[in-house]
C-alpha cells in the first residue's frame, strides 16, 4: 500500500500498538540516542518512538523501521518474502516464452501496471514545499547526536538526489550528513557508491553538482534509496512497485535540475563544488558497532530548506546490534533473493544474513547441490554481485538446512568441512568501514563450503571419523595463562569449535599459540577449527563473540592452518583451522592504521535517562544496553588508547 505521507505511517503505526509517544523534553544531542538505544533491544525491537518535544518546532520519529512487523508495515506487506514472491512471479512471466497472441495479450495487463509504478513529475510545488525558510538554516533542525565520540551531529535518514552529467539518469542513495554549520554538511558517499561516481563526473566537468535530501514522506523512499539496485535503476521505481502506485515528484526551487518526493517532509537543497577544499568528517559511531574514524569528504552547501506545516523530522541511530538498520537489511536479504536467484546464482535457494554480521561481514546461503565445485561456483558468482562484493565470511549449506537455526546449522555444515579444502580465502573490495583491512576497502574473504561432497572433491586422507574426546577448559586456563576465557561447550552440541578469549603479549602470539593449543591439549583432534577473540570478551555470549570476532577479522591474513599425522587415526592427517579475531596492533601484529573503539553511550547520558525514565511514560525501566560494553572499550576515544 502507499502512505500518503510520514503523518498517515505515523497514524497507522499508532493504531496497530507500535508507537510510544513521548511528551517529556528529550534532548536530540545523545539523549534521544540512548533511549531508542535501550527500546531497540528491549526484544523483538521495541517500538517506533515520537519524540514529540524536542526543543524544536519539530517532533522526531525513531525506531520506525525497527521490527519485521514494522519494516513489513513500511513497505504495505504481512511478510517481507511476500515481496521476493511477487518479483519472483514478475521474472517468470516476463520470461516465459510467448508463443501465441493469446500469451503476448495476457502480458499487457503487467506492462500497464508496470506504466503506473514509474515516477512522474508533475507541475507546480509539493507539500514538501509548502514552508520556505527565509534564511535556510539546520539549526533549526532537531538533528541528532547519536553518541558521545560523534564528531557533531548528524542526518541519518537523509534520501540523497544527484543526477549523473552525462545522462541525466538519477541516482537515490543514502549517506550520512555531518552539519558543520547552517548551510554546511558533510557529503560521506564512499568510493564504490554511484554519487561518487557522479561527483567524479562533475569534478572532471569542472562544474557544481546539485544535490537534493529529502527527508520523511512514504516510508519506502528510505528503504529504496537503500536497496542496492543495479546502476542506473531508479530507485523510485522500485519504491513505485513496493507501494503499487507511482511517486509524485516536483522541481527543486534553487536546484531545478533535480526532483523530490512532493510529500516528503523536508527538502534540503544545495549543491557540491568539486573545487572546494573536502572536510575533515567524523568520527561516527556506525553500524558495525565501532566507530567509522575521521576522514576526508566532500562539502555540502545548503541553497534552500524547505517543509510541510506538519513535518516530522526522522532519524536513526545504528551501533552494537541488534539496531533498527537491521530490518532494513533484512527487507533486502528478503527481496533481492530472488533477483540474485533468476539471474546470477540459479542453485540458491534462501539466504540469511545474521545480525551479528552487520550485512556485509557474514552471509549464509542455502543452495541446491548437483554438481562437484558448486560451491565454489556460488562463492564467485556472490562476490561478483553488486554490493556482495563487500562480502567477509560466505557460508554455503546444503538444500535440506535450516539456516536461521545457527546450532543445527554450524554441526551440519561442520560434519561436511574438511577445513584444509573446504575453506578457501581471496582478496577483493571491502567496505570502507571495515576496520580490519591492512589497507582501507581492501583486504581478506573467506568462504566455507559446508555443503555435502562429492567423490572428486574429498581428500581420503584428511576423513577423519568423529572424534568423541573433549577439551577441558581448565586445561586451556591452566596450561596457557594468556587465555582469559575459553568456551568448550560446542563440541558437547556437535560442533567442533572452540572459541578462546586471549591476552595477547608478543608478535605473532596467536599463531604461536594455536600451534601449541593443536600439539599439546587433550582431545583436540576433536576440534576442527579455534576462534580467537580479545581477552575482554566472553565467548561463552556467543553473539556478542561473533560480533567482535567477524568485524576484527581479516581471514586471508588472520587464519592459521595446523596439520600434523593424527594420533586418534594412525594413517590421517589432523587439520585445526585457526581464526585471529582479536585486535590488531602496531606493537604485535605491524598493523598501521588506528584501530576504533567500540560504541558505547557516556556514563552522564546514561544518568540523565535513568532520571527522567519514569517521566518518559514508554513503561517499565530499561537499564543501558552499554553498560555491559564497558569493559570492552580501550579508553574513552573513539580510537583506541592502550
Amino acid at each position: 500500500m502507499a502512505y500518503k505521507n510520514q503523518q498517515e505511517f505515523i497514524a497507522a503505526l499508532d493504531s496497530a500498538g507500535e508507537l510510544l509517544r513521548v511528551k517529556t523534553y528529550v534532548d536530540p544531542r545523545l539523549e534521544m540516542a540512548e533511549i531508542t538505544d535501550r527500546i531497540s533491544k528491549s526484544g523483538d525491537g521495541g517500538k517506533a518512538i515520537l519524540f514529540e518535544n524536542t526543543g524544536y518546532a519539530f517532533p522526531v520519529l525513531m525506531n520506525a523501521y525497527g521490527s519485521e512487523k514494522r519494516m513489513g508495515m513500511a513497505l504495505g506487506v504481512q511478510h517481507l518474502d511476500d515481496v521476493a514472491k511477487e518479483i519472483e512471479a514478475l521474472f517468470k512471466l516476463l520470461t516465459k516464452p510467448k508463443e501465441s497472441i493469446i500469451d503476448k495479450l495476457n502480458l499487457l495487463p503487467k506492462l500497464g501496471q508496470f506504466a503506473s509504478w514509474m515516477p512522474k513529475v508533475k507541475s507546480g510545488r509539493g507539500a514538501c514545499q509548502e514552508v520556505v525558510m527565509d534564511n535556510p538554516d539546520l539549526g533549526k533542525l532537531p538533528v541528532i547526536t547519536c553518541w558521545p565520540r560523534d564528531g557533531g551531529p548528524f542526518v541519518t535518514l537523509p534520501v540523497i538526489h544527484t543526477k549523473d552529467l552525462s545522462t541525466g539518469i538519477r541516482n537515490v542513495g543514502m549517506y550520512r550528513m555531518q552539519v558543520f554549520g547552517p548551510t554546511l554538511t558533510g557529503m560521506h558517499w564512499h568510493k564504490h557508491k554511484v554519487s561518487a561516481k557522479h561527483y567524479n563526473g562533475y569534478k572532471e566537468a569542472g562544474k557544481r553538482m546539485p544535490v537534493a535530501v529529502a527527508l520523511g514522506g512514504d516510508p519506502v523512499y528510505a528503504y529504496s534509496a537503500t536497496a542496492p539496485l543495479p546502476e542506473n535503476v531508479d530507485e523510485y521505481m522500485l519504491a513505485g512497485f513496493l507501494r503499487k502506485k507511482k511517486v509524485e515528484l516536483v522541481k527543486c526551487i534553487t536546484q531545478p535540475e533535480l526532483e523530490v518526493p512532493a510529500d516528503a517532509d523536508f527538502i534540503i537543497e544545495g549543491y557540491v563544488d568539486p573545487a572546494d577544499e573536502l572536510i575533515w568528517e567524523g568520527p561516527f559511531g556506525d553500524h558495525t558497532g565501532y566507530y567509522s574514524l575521521p576522514d576526508w569528504y566532500p562539502r555540502f552547501h545548503v541553497t534552500c530548506i524547505t517543509h510541510k506545516k506538519n513535518a516530522v523530522y526522522p532519524a536513526t541511530i545504528v551501533g552494537i546490534p541488534p539496531q533498527e538498520d537491521a530490518w532494513l537489511g533484512k527487507a533486502t536479504e528478503r527481496i533481492f533473493l530472488a533477483p540474485i536467484k533468476m539471474t546470477m546464482v540459479p542453485e540458491i535457494i534462501d539466504m540469511e544474513m545474521p545480525v551479528e554480521g552487520v550485512f556485509h561481514n557474514l552471509v549464509i546461503a542455502k543452495i541446491k547441490k548437483e554438481f562437484a565445485g558448486q560451491g565454489q561456483k556460488v562463492m564467485y558468482a556472490m562476490w561478483g554481485a553488486g554490493q556482495m562484493m563487500f562480502n567477509k565470511i560466505l557460508v554455503i549449506a546444503d538444500e535440506h538446512a535450516n539456516i536461521r537455526d545457527y546450532t543445527g546449522l554450524a554441526k551440519q555444515v561442520f560434519e561436511n568441512l574438511d577445513v584444509s579444502k573446504d575453506v578457501f580465502f581471496a582478496t577483493g573490495p571491502m567496505d570502507v568501514l571495515d576496520h580490519s583491512c591492512s589497507k582501507m576497502g581492501f583486504g581478506g574473504k573467506m568462504c566455507i563450503d559446508g555443503t555435502r561432497k562429492f567423490e572428486e572433491e574429498r581428500d581420503e586422507s584428511h576423513q577423519l571419523h568423529a572424534i568423541h574426546q573433549k577439551v577441558e577448559q581448565q586445561h586451556l586456563l591452566s596450561a596457557f595463562p594468556e587465555i582469559a576465557h575459553a568456551n568448550t561447550s560446542l563440541p558437547g552440541m556437535g560442533i567442533p569449535c572452540l572459541l578462546v578469549a586471549v591476552k595477547k603479549n608478543k608478535k605473532g602470539h596467536i599463531r604461536e599459540l594455536h600451534q601449541r593449543i593443536c600439539e599439546q591439549v587433550a582431545g583436540i583432534e576433536s576440534i576442527k577449527m579455534i576462534l580467537y577473540v580479545e581477552h575482554n570478551v566472553d565467548p561463552a555470549n556467543l553473539p556478542v563473540a561473533l560480533w567482535r570476532f567477524c568485524n576484527n577479522l581479516d581471514p586471508k591474513r588472520d587464519n592459521f592452518l595446523f596439520e600434523q599425522v593424527a594420533v586418534a587415526q594412525p594413517g590421517k592427517t589432523f587439520c585445526c583451522l585457526g581464526l585471529d579475531g582479536t585486535r590488531k596492533t602496531k606493537e604485535w601484529d605491524d598493523f598501521r592504521r588506528d584501530w576504533p573503539n567500540i560504541i558505547v553511550a557516556d556514563d552522564a547520558t546514561i544518568g540523565a535517562v535513568d532520571e527522567k525514565w519514569d517521566a518518559l511514560g514508554i513503561g517499565r525501566f530499561i537499564p543501558s544496553p552499554s553498560l555491559q560494553y564497558k569493559s570492552q572499550m580501550y579508553g574513552s576515544e573513539a580510537v583506541v588508547e592502550d
